[in-house]
């Protein structure tokens, strides 16, 4: 962290992106992992014959993988927290911002484990997504090119993130952190249920 930036508003940003880019890993890259194997190997055929509806599933595929990421998650706020000397007294804020970016990007790597037409094809999407919540989340925004910035503000997670850099500031805007985590949870609704049709899709072939 301390290569990228030195303190500041890019601090924030950098640290509030480290540490959602915990959830991203497992939840977007291993999630879209999980789904291309179960696929690839009949899984879903198991999984169709039991009286659970496709929507259970899904969500509970995510949930499990999404709570994966929070002691890494904690870990990783605290410790940047104490290198750049951000306040540690709003960390409470990431009970909302784990669940809430942990299940947008759980439904975009499920989504792509179960539309990719080969499990190799779900595991190169599940890295390249992983490959851009890095470039995307840990630089801060101001140093990416214009039209980057605008792919930024298209990836699940970035409302997550910015909800958890504003906290770090020393007034922290709680009406903006809230429509952050709002938005966070709208994506996340909508990705999860893409998921579940890419699932029922999947199921019938």
């Amino acid at each position: 962290m301390r290569g990228v930036v030195d303190g500041g508003s890019e601090a924030r940003a950098v640290v509030a992106g480290s540490t959602v880019l915990v959830v991203a890993f497992v939840a977007l890259n291993l999630l879209a992992q999980y789904f291309g194997q179960l696929r690839a190997g009949g899984g879903l055929d198991h999984y169709a014959t039991l009286p659970v509806p496709p929507a259970s599933v899904v969500l509970g595929a995510a949930g499990a993988y999404a709570s994966f990421t929070v002691p890494g998650t904690v870990v990783t706020a605290v410790a940047g927290s104490l290198l750049f000397g951000l306040p540690l007294g709003q960390l409470w804020i990431l009970a909302a911002v784990v669940p809430l970016a942990g299940a947008a990007l759980a439904g975009l790597g499920a989504a792509l484990g179960l539309l990719a037409p080969r499990q190799e094809l779900a595991t190169l999407l599940g890295q390249l997504g992983m490959s851009a919540a890095l470039l995307l989340r840990v630089l801060p925004a101001e140093r990416l090119p214009g039209p980057i910035g605008w792919a930024r503000d298209l990836l699940p997670s970035t409302y997550g993130v910015e909800a958890l850099a504003r906290t770090f500031e020393p007034h922290p805007d709680w009406a903006a952190v809230a429509v952050d985590l709002a938005v966070c949870g709208a994506v996340g609704l909508v990705s999860l249920t893409v998921a579940t049709w890419a699932y029922r899709r999947a199921a019938v072939r």
